[in-house]
């Protein structure tokens, strides 16, 4: 039986594209592309019940389309609209080390004890020793050095990084 924790969500399904069961994906991290796991997770019920990807396509750098086996037309695929998506921690752990060290936190909110929700991670700057978070702050991007010292706690399950960042760095 597969339970939450062993799980890390990754998107929700929105609803399905065209009459052959394909479904329209919001991911805010697109692991199942870097890594060989043949399926994801959804839970249906209140059980997390593994479904196996036929085959997928990226739509934008957040979207995709994706095909899940025995999933074939319109009407079946209406009954993963609005449902989390979740991948294995184990394969993501896997795949995390093949990627760069702050990858796994693209997608995550940052939230600092001072001046609250700053806004989501979009990229890391790791071109210099000093590896940044780049945060979109409405529309303005903020770059945060990605250092143990300044998170607090790293919040899985809702993809917030609540951060204590030194007085005046965000002034910069």
């Amino acid at each position: 039986m597969i339970t939450r924790e062993e799980l890390i969500k990754i998107g929700r399904f929105n609803k399905p594209h065209g009459v052959k069961g394909e479904l329209s994906f919001t991911f805010t991290d697109d692991i199942f592309d870097r890594t060989d796991c043949p399926y994801i997770v959804c839970e249906i019920d209140g059980i997390f019940v593994p479904f196996f990807i036929e085959e997928y396509r990226f739509k934008s750098d957040t979207t995709a389309l994706l095909k899940l086996e025995d999933v074939d037309n319109e009407q079946e695929a209406r009954a993963f609209s609005l449902l989390d998506v979740y991948f294995p921690k184990s394969y993501y752990d896997t795949a995390a080390d093949e990627e760069a060290p702050g990858d796994y936190f693209i997608g995550f909110t940052v939230v600092d004890n001072e001046m609250g929700e700053l806004g989501e991670i979009v990229s890391i700057d790791d071109s210099t020793e000093n590896v940044l978070f780049e945060i979109d702050h409405n529309g303005r991007a903020l770059l945060i050095p990605a250092v143990d010292e300044f998170v607090n706690e790293v919040d899985e399950e809702n993809r917030k990084l609540y951060m204590n960042i030194p007085e005046g760095l965000l002034d910069l």
